[in-house]
């Protein structure tokens, strides 16, 4: 039996992009009110081995990567500033695509991985736009929901992560250069519910390519 994907209109779009970031921001918004910033060396949140529940801000894009490790010249204020107005002309684009999908024939493939990447865009974008003025910082301590001054200025929020799986360590032969007798944990790294939606649309895009670009 041959798994045919549900059909993406103008409205069920709009419902699924509004269900994805309203998850995304849900699960941010428990972890933000309900912990303080985990620590190195002290335990998970959750720990089942396999999976662990953290909690991480990022100030950067993907796996904490900042525009001023790219290019060092950058003040770190001014980077991160540019990543959020890169973010908005992003989503801007990505939204502006996918209307002009939904209006014509095209693939549904396409317009579900679109839907996706526009939805993960836009929930780590409320993140770098507002938190840091809805909230109180949460080093050593619970933040607090719209305190008299929160921990950044408009524009400058840290993404809230919180998801990792670390599958599997192991340690390095020393005779390896550079990393012999190092640990190193497949898959460490520390995401969140809108970094996941991106990621499932861009596998969308690369496993497909042939079937949606022809």
């Amino acid at each position: 039996m041959k798994f045919k994907l549900p059909k993406i209109t103008l409205q069920s779009a709009l419902f699924l992009i509004l269900l994805l970031v309203g998850v995304d921001q849900a699960t941010k918004l428990y972890i933000k009110l309900n912990y303080s910033l985990s620590v190195y060396g002290q335990p998970a949140i959750v720990d089942w081995g396999f999976f662990k529940l953290l909690f991480i801000e990022n100030k950067g894009m993907a796996w904490g990567t900042k525009i001023n490790d790219i290019i060092p010249f950058l003040d770190e204020d001014v980077a991160k500033l540019l990543l959020t107005l890169f973010r908005l002309v992003a989503i801007g684009f990505l939204g502006f695509w996918l209307r002009s999908l939904l209006k014509k024939e095209s693939s549904q493939l396409l317009r579900w991985a679109l839907c996706l990447i526009f939805a993960g865009a836009v929930g780590n974008l409320i993140d770098s736009l507002f938190y840091g003025v809805l909230f109180s910082h949460s080093y050593g301590q619970v933040a607090t929901l719209f305190p008299e001054e929160g921990y950044a200025p408009f524009f400058y929020g840290h993404v809230v992560d919180m998801l990792q799986f670390p599958l599997v360590s192991w340690t390095w032969p020393n005779w390896l250069p550079l990393v012999g007798g190092n640990e190193y944990t497949f898959f460490e790294y520390v995401f969140n519910v809108a970094d996941t939606c991106i990621s499932t649309g861009v596998a969308i895009l690369l496993l497909f390519n042939k079937k949606i670009f022809g």
